[in-house]
């Protein structure tokens, strides 16, 4: 249990710290995760940059994702689930869309750019306040290695243990403290879990510069 984002961000910092990370290049995905990157943005002496991607959720329940989408648009889909469930292609195509719109919305909100972080021959660590079903960062995993960095880095305050273990495979490190067999919710593993805003998200940004 942390007490909020910020201790959580500093538990993630003790184990990035021992990693001896080479030419870091720090990115959060908002708006929670940048409220955990900052105190690892100050240990390793390194600015936020933010990682925008956005979940799809299945039509009949938003909560329930089918999919997620990169910065690029492009789309990262569970075609399994989205061939059992009989979903549209319509709809798939429309909440797409939706969702790079809002991914546009919120790059132009806190950097006032859509340009890709400069990762090419850098070490990139993704940071969330957690993960559940783990298709935001498999978006942002996949969209960042097409981008060249030489290291990929994960790091996450809770997660469950199968997630760790898929996308493990996927990265170079993945740095989780709390791996609960019955996770329900990242939320639940929080004392304070409010809403970080988005004045917030640029009042970070700017304090890591």
């Amino acid at each position: 249990m942390y007490r909020d984002r910020k201790a959580a961000g500093e538990a993630l910092a003790d184990r990035l710290e021992k990693l001896s990370l080479v030419h870091p290049t720090l990115l959060a995905i908002p708006r929670g995760g940048v409220a955990v990157a900052a105190p690892i943005a100050r240990r390793l002496h390194v600015p936020i940059q933010v990682l925008v991607t956005r979940k799809i959720g299945h039509p009949h329940n938003d909560e329930v994702a089918i999919g997620a989408v990169m910065p690029d648009g492009a789309a990262v889909l569970d075609n399994a689930l989205i061939a059992a469930h009989g979903i549209d292609q319509a709809y798939i195509k429309h909440a797409t869309e939706r969702a790079h719109a809002e991914i546009e919305r919120r790059l132009k909100t806190y950097t006032g750019t859509a340009a890709p972080p400069a990762v090419s021959g850098r070490t990139a660590v993704i940071v969330d306040d957690g993960i559940a079903t783990g298709y935001t960062i498999r978006a942002a995993i996949r969209w960042l290695k097409s981008l060249g960095p030489v290291r990929l880095v994960i790091a996450v305050p809770v997660a469950p243990p199968d997630i760790v273990c898929e996308l493990g495979e996927l990265v170079d490190d993945f740095i989780c403290p709390l791996q609960p067999e019955d996770f329900m919710a990242v939320g639940m593993y929080y004392e304070d879990f409010a809403q970080t805003t988005d004045a917030e998200v640029m009042a970070l940004l700017a304090a890591s510069k």
